[in-house]
């Protein structure tokens, strides 16, 4: 799946109706905060896990943050990303962000033009749409085993918080590539 369009900062986020593992269906109007990091991720890669820790503490230390993670993996092809194992990862608080999303086809995902897991986008609310204020990775650590000495994400995060310009810059995302979804 390739989409035409890369989202750009400033770009009203695309708008979805996904289901959650907690029984929800999520849209963009379900997330009242100033900011909204969106990530599509998943279970089963190395990467995507290295990063589990620091979004559940983003998503429990900023009120006005929303921190959205979303699996559009292909789940026939690889059952750790299957909706019942993305529950678990909730239910035994290996996964603590403000919801964690289905992307059953891919098409979200798509709509973002997101290639990898982790692949971060964070948001500011602009009246009443979310725009792209960073794209890129969370923090330094280019290898799941490597320990990150800056998060590029929290600078992100207080700047969009704090009303101001990201001066981070946006940095391609590492991880595995997306496993889309056969025809």
């Amino acid at each position: 799946m390739e989409s035409d369009s890369e989202l750009d900062r400033g770009d009203a986020a695309p708008a979805f109706e996904l289901p959650g593992t907690d029984g929800e269906t999520y849209t963009l109007d379900s997330f009242d905060a100033d900011a909204l990091l969106v990530v599509f991720t998943c279970n089963h890669c190395p990467y995507a896990q290295a990063k589990f820790d620091l979004l559940n503490d983003l998503a429990a230390e900023y009120d006005d943050l929303a921190v959205v993670g979303i699996n559009p993996n292909d789940a026939a092809e690889y059952p750790d990303d299957s909706f019942e194992a993305m529950r678990e990862r909730v239910a035994d608080g290996t996964i603590a962000y403000d919801a964690y999303l289905r992307d059953e086809t891919g098409a979200v995902a798509d709509a973002y033009d997101a290639v990898c897991t982790p692949d971060p986008f964070l948001f500011g609310r602009d009246g009443d749409a979310f725009r792209l204020r960073y794209h890129g990775r969370l923090d330094d650590a280019l290898n799941p085993d490597d320990e990150p000495t800056e998060y590029y994400i929290r600078d992100a995060v207080d700047a969009v918080l704090a009303g101001e310009e990201v001066g981070v810059p946006d940095r391609p995302s590492r991880g595995c590539s997306i496993k889309w979804p056969s025809e």
